[in-house]
């Protein structure tokens, strides 16, 4: 099982960049500062705690150059588990809080995907609770980039200090000017926050996990052909499931709601895209068979 899942190819719709840059890779932008210290921004008591270390690590990306490298490093890992295709999520959103210029930075990071043998497209994500007028400032910037790699842009951060309707106007805008629409919700709330966000557009859920909850939503999903990004190790690790046994991967792809697995951010929850489907075969009894229609999905629902 284990090299069939290296061996099969993968795409990769639901993976932050930031949430990808290892303790080491940080020391190596800050030499000055010890791995240990790094190393303890990866722990976290509970969603709010992740969120609050997601902003720590973005903070020490000051450069084009350290976004270059934190890219090039990612991409590795990907290209080797047969990762053919990703779409990955720049915190746009997180760049404007730190006050820095968009423009070199997405231009290091698109540079350093070049060369990659895994197709790359880019996501811009604007943080919830940040507001209405950052969205649009990052929808915006993902308009102006669409010859440029970027197919969407999405909202992360906390589902209850953002409401979905809050960013009613920047996804019409969004998609008025032609890119597509993903959104993060029914991760840490329930299924109204998962409806909030289908009212926006979304074409994809970011986890969507709360799903399970409402036998309506499910079947809207399935009928209507829309995909939940599940990310198992993220929802476990954040603590928004108790437990493996809890977690509803199975239950969701048994009510025929599409899904694809996802990392998430790879780093700060110790996973990889390979280890995903391996979990979901041991812990969940995903056949082999199943396994190849869930990476399937992955080309299937993607953007670019």
């Amino acid at each position: 099982m284990a090299d069939f899942l290296v061996e099969m190819p993968k795409a990769e719709l639901h993976l932050h960049l930031e949430g990808s840059v290892e303790p080491e890779t940080l020391h190596e932008l800050d030499p000055m500062t010890p791995v240990e210290e790094f190393r303890a921004f990866y722990q976290y008591a509970d969603f709010e705690a992740f969120l609050k270390a997601f902003g720590a690590i973005g903070k020490r990306l000051r450069t084009p150059a350290d976004y270059a490298l934190i890219t090039q490093r990612l991409l590795d890992r990907l290209a080797a588990q047969n990762v053919q295709y990703a779409e990955i999520t720049l915190a746009a959103g997180v760049v404007l809080w730190k006050g820095q210029e968009f423009a070199p930075i997405f231009e290091a990071v698109r540079e350093a995907a070049e060369g990659s043998p895994v197709r790359v497209r880019w996501i811009l994500d604007a943080v919830r609770q940040f507001g209405v007028e950052a969205a649009q400032q990052v929808a915006q910037w993902a308009a102006e980039r669409r010859e440029d790699g970027v197919v969407a842009i999405g909202i992360g951060g906390s589902e209850e200090r953002g409401p979905a309707a809050w960013f009613t106007d920047v996804y019409a805008f969004a998609r008025s000017e032609g890119l597509r629409l993903v959104a993060h919700a029914g991760e840490t709330m329930g299924p109204d926050s998962v409806w909030a966000a289908l009212a926006l557009g979304a074409e994809r859920i970011g986890h969507g996990i709360a799903a399970v909850r409402d036998e309506a939503l499910m079947r809207h999903l399935r009928e209507r052909n829309i995909p939940l990004e599940i990310c198992i190790t993220s929802n476990l690790v954040t603590g928004v499931v108790a437990g493996l046994e809890e977690h509803p991967v199975r239950r969701l792809y048994d009510a025929g709601v599409p899904i694809v697995l996802n990392t998430d951010d790879p780093a700060m929850f110790g996973c990889t895209l390979t280890g995903e489907f391996e979990l979901a075969a041991r812990a969940f009894g995903f056949s082999e068979a199943e396994l190849r229609g869930i990476a399937a999905n992955g080309f299937k629902y993607r953007f670019g």
